[in-house]
């Protein structure tokens, strides 16, 4: 418990810039594998008219990113660091349901690990030949999927 304990406890952390629509902008520091919820709670928490809809509350951070909480009319945050290969998942070209990896699911507005676990397993039962299947994944309500409608694509 001497000075290299607590050293290294600190090195285990990580620093993320929390910006837009919260009470306290900045720099906060939080424990390796915290989510972006607790980045904006360490922030003071979102001001009236974040849409937090718009965030993967559930995602891991990684040291040195920014969060960035929009509010209505704000562009969509950027996608978060090492979100995973980017092929196909352009704004120009949207993620095909089928052939999609969990990582670039997860990097989908809204969309989780968990989330984007159950649409791969759903997939595997049942391979999308629509995108409003979408709405029978669990855990995707007509919320979410009226933000992922144009995000995705059945090739």
């Amino acid at each position: 418990m001497g000075a290299g304990t607590a050293g290294s406890a600190a090195d285990a952390g990580v620093a993320v810039h929390v910006a837009g629509r919260v009470r306290r902008p900045g720099l906060v520091r939080l424990p390796a594998g915290s989510r972006v919820q607790d980045a904006i709670r360490a922030a003071g928490g979102s001001t009236s008219g974040a849409d937090l809809d718009a965030l993967n509350l559930a995602r891991r951070l990684t040291d040195g990113e920014q969060v960035l909480v929009p509010g209505p009319g704000d562009p969509p945050p950027p996608p978060p660091p090492g979100a995973g290969p980017r092929t196909g998942a352009t704004p120009s070209a949207p993620l095909d349901l089928n052939a999609a990896t969990l990582e670039q699911l997860d990097a989908l507005p809204g969309v989780g690990e968990v989330t984007a676990g159950r649409i791969i397993a759903y997939r595997s039962a049942h391979p999308f030949t629509a995108v409003d299947e979408l709405l029978e994944v669990p855990g995707i309500g007509q919320r979410r999927f009226e933000q992922l409608k144009d995000l995705v694509t059945v090739a």
